[in-house]
């Protein structure tokens, strides 16, 4: 599957109802993480759905339980400075790979709130990293 044309109207709609979205993101908090590619030092987009954690946001790099981590995670490995759009609102965040016992624990919280997350797992061998977002305090103005 072709993620940037999954991706293209998912982001559309967002930026149209300033975060709502609908089909399978209906109901559901989302977010764009914009990150710098690693080999291209192009901006790339792509529309996760969060949990808010404390001072933080937590996202997933499922990439649908595919035997792979998804393009953006090696980009914000590489480039851990993102930018992050919530509804009308855009920041600057530090990307942060979660390690163990956290990221089981972050990983839970997730299936609790999209159980889709439950299946991805058991389609891969690979442990999905859980991410967290920390805000720079930096916002970005739209």
């Amino acid at each position: 599957m072709d993620m940037y044309e999954f991706n293209k109207p998912i982001l559309g709609e967002f930026r149209a109802n300033r975060g709502v979205v609908g089909g399978q993101f209906a109901g559901r908090a989302l977010l764009i993480l914009t990150t710098t590619g690693a080999r291209t030092g192009q901006l790339r987009e792509n529309p996760l759905v969060f949990l808010a954690d404390g001072d933080r946001y937590l996202i997933v790099a499922s990439y649908r339980g595919e035997p792979i981590n998804p393009p953006w995670y090696y980009n914000l490995i590489s480039n851990p400075e993102v930018g992050v759009e919530m509804g009308s609102e855009k920041f600057r965040a530090i990307a942060t790979v979660l390690d163990e016992p956290e990221r089981t624990k972050a990983y839970a919280m997730m299936v609790a709130e999209m159980p889709i997350f439950t299946e991805y797992q058991k389609m891969t061998t690979r442990i999905i990293p859980v991410i967290a977002l920390t805000p720079l305090g930096t916002a970005i103005s739209t």
